[in-house]
């Protein structure tokens, strides 16, 4: 079993920063993958962006450029620095970890941007 806990959600004007932060523990292992989706209200959840253990990333086309993951490893953490913040990037946040056939996810992080 892995547990993953979110931070750094919040309200932001458009235009504004946030950095989410996510802390994975329990069963480890070092080949996987992790990343970020969202679920607005009324809509399907999305991918934001993912890393590898290696660190190779991916975005969706609505947040590249303005969104950065990161991992550190040692930590067994990821972090989504979300710049540029914009009314539509308003929903929960999730993060995701995948190792081979099995995926968990975290319990979700609000962010709100307001115009």
């Amino acid at each position: 079993q892995v547990q993953l806990v979110e931070s750094g959600g919040g309200l932001v004007q458009a235009g504004g920063s946030l950095r989410l932060s996510c802390v994975a523990s329990g069963s480890i292992f070092s080949i996987n993958i992790m990343g970020w989706y969202r679920q607005a209200p009324g809509k399907q959840r999305e991918l934001v962006a993912f890393i590898t253990s290696g660190g190779r990333t991916n975005y969706a086309d609505s947040v590249e450029g303005r969104f950065t993951i990161s991992r550190d490893n040692a930590k067994n953490t990821v972090y989504l620095q979300m710049n540029s913040l914009k009314p539509e990037d308003t929903a929960v946040y999730y993060c995701n970890y995948k190792w081979g056939l099995h995926t968990y996810w975290g319990q979700g992080t609000q962010v709100t941007v307001s115009s």
